[in-house]
């Protein structure tokens, strides 16, 4: 399930509207051009909390993830190149997802269904939440991701805050170990392949 796309479909209410102090450094913003740019490239998966109990058992499977996007900023659409170490193997994915400007949104379909996440951005730029069924305390779940296999405390520290935010807690977090990673071999041929492929006549 590339990148723990959540069951159900997010209410459009903003999130900025809870009171809590906690939630004054997330922002739910239009996505535009600049932000598609700062998207751009690798990121790793770092951890979530999944209140839905089908997702929570997906993301206990995964012991790490990264991954690639590549913007199209006419097409509205994002190329996905997942790589998720499950077990002693690597599961590799590619797929597009759906860019909703005007509300801050990804989404993605599996099958017929379509899966949306709020990209809210935080202090640190070289980290963002994916944020879903925010309206459901019972399916909510946020993702945290970074530009490096292994977050900071003060990075950590605001995905906790995040949490704190929503009515979850840090205690709930199930977290990636890139000491576990077996995807950088087949990353790493997919790069020499994608090369080899440039250099071709």
């Amino acid at each position: 399930m590339a990148l723990l796309w959540a069951l159900t479909v997010l209410s459009l209410l903003p999130l900025l509207e809870a009171q809590s102090p906690a939630c004054a450094n997330l922002t739910v913003k239009p996505i535009t051009n600049a932000t598609l740019d700062w998207l751009s490239g690798k990121w790793f998966y770092i951890g979530s909390v999944f209140r839905d109990p089908e997702y929570k058992q997906e993301a206990q499977k995964i012991q790490a993830a990264f991954f690639y996007f590549t913007p199209n900023l006419t097409a509205d659409t994002i190329l996905l190149q997942e790589y998720q170490s499950v077990g002693d193997r690597c599961v590799y994915n590619s797929s597009y997802l759906k860019v909703r400007r005007e509300n801050g949104t990804l989404s993605k379909f599996e099958g017929a269904r379509e899966h949306i996440a709020y990209l809210l951005l935080l202090r640190d730029p070289r980290t963002y939440i994916l944020a879903f069924s925010l309206d459901n305390e019972k399916n909510q779940g946020l993702s945290f991701y970074a530009d490096k296999p292994e977050a900071t405390p003060e990075q950590l520290e605001e995905f906790h805050e995040a949490l704190v935010c929503k009515g979850m807690n840090k205690s709930e977090v199930i977290y990636t170990d890139w000491k576990k990673d077996v995807c950088e071999p087949l990353q790493k041929q997919h790069e020499l392949e994608r090369k080899k492929a440039e250099e071709e006549p």
